[in-house]
């Protein structure tokens, strides 16, 4: 990767040198396990017949692993030396969305049918678990206070990621969420494992704590910044693009950021957004004009406002401490790649 190369340049050296060690990782499960594995990560069809150059399967972007690559390289180390913590955290991120398509009764996931769709609740139960144990027993493989340290992260971020999915689970019962709640919420679920991504590289490159602390801030504040934007997405993104239909969040009545951020400035917009939610069945008109309320409570203004912020602390963040050139300017541009999608 050069000066100047482009989130794109990124991911797809990411992808090449990390495919190759996550698929003889997952290889070692028993070979029906494999199986399914393959397909959700869109190296095989269903039957276990290769994808076809044109079939458009993909197996996700591979952010989270170029991150934990770029995050060795910006503490002076290669980025081969950040490939177990990759091929860690792209095991924990894909166990978590099988099981989120389980739990969210999703028929689709990269515009494919979803594990548990494909070959079964019970069978996505348990590719899911298998993937989460391979992450922490490939990173055991070699000894060493780095790897255990790596472990230690992992585990930590994990954690908090299934503490973060429960409280959005428990979300669902409540009639209204406060600010404070949703942020907490998304900053365990999804902000974690990105600062453990953004952090994993540096510590198994043995960096200097005062590094792997800034990394771990930037990483977290992509994560709170790509969590608003989704948000955002969830309920005015292009179905193409998302694989739902707009509004769908508003829908489903999650209690999103934008949402959360409507109800909590109060008036008649947020009494009016929380009568619709309360509601058991919510009409497309009532979702056209739920979407509406949010826009006109500034919960959609105040949600781009947090995304902006958490782009500007995670660069803040890196600014902080001496690293790499090339690498930090990579990490930059992958941040704004994450935040600033259109929606």
């Amino acid at each position: 990767m050069g000066c100047g190369a482009s989130a794109q340049d990124v991911l797809e050296r990411s992808r090449a040198l990390v495919a190759p060690a996550l698929k003889a990782v997952v290889s070692r499960l028993l070979p029906e396990m494999a199986l399914a594995a393959g397909f959700h990560f869109g190296w095989a069809e269903a039957d276990g017949s290769p994808v076809s150059p044109d079939g458009g399967a993909g197996g996700g972007k591979y952010v989270r692993s170029a991150l934990a690559l770029l995050s060795a390289e910006a503490a002076g180390a290669s980025p081969e030396v950040g490939v177990p913590g990759a091929v860690g955290v792209e095991l924990i991120h894909n166990f978590s969305l099988i099981h989120d398509d389980i739990i969210d009764n999703d028929d689709l996931r990269r515009h494919r049918p979803t594990v548990w769709r494909t070959y079964g609740v019970g069978e996505a139960i348990i590719i899911g678990d298998a993937l989460h144990t391979l992450a922490f027993e490939q990173l055991l493989e070699t000894g060493g206070a780095a790897r255990l340290a790596a472990v230690a992260d992992l585990a930590e971020a994990t954690t908090a990621m299934i503490a973060g999915q429960h409280q959005d689970m428990s979300f669902d019962k409540l009639t209204s969420v406060s600010l404070d709640d949703c942020l907490q919420m998304l900053t365990r679920k999804t902000a974690a494992l990105l600062a453990h991504a953004c952090a994993v590289g540096a510590i198994l490159a043995e960096a200097p704590p005062t590094v792997v602390v800034a990394l771990r801030e930037f990483g977290l504040q992509i994560g709170v910044g790509f969590q608003a934007v989704d948000d955002l997405l969830g309920i005015w993104g292009d179905p193409a693009a998302t694989g739902k239909p707009v509004g769908n969040d508003l829908r489903e009545r999650k209690k999103t950021l934008p949402v959360a951020l409507a109800l909590e400035a109060g008036g008649r917009e947020a009494e009016a957004l929380s009568d619709i939610l309360a509601q058991e069945h919510l009409s497309d008109s009532d979702v056209a004009l739920a979407a509406e309320l949010v826009v006109s409570a500034g919960g959609g203004e105040a949600a781009s406002e947090v995304a902006r912020s958490a782009l500007s602390g995670a660069r803040d963040a890196l600014a902080s401490v001496d690293v790499a050139s090339r690498p930090a300017a990579e990490l930059n541009t992958l941040a704004a790649f994450i935040v600033e999608r259109e929606f």
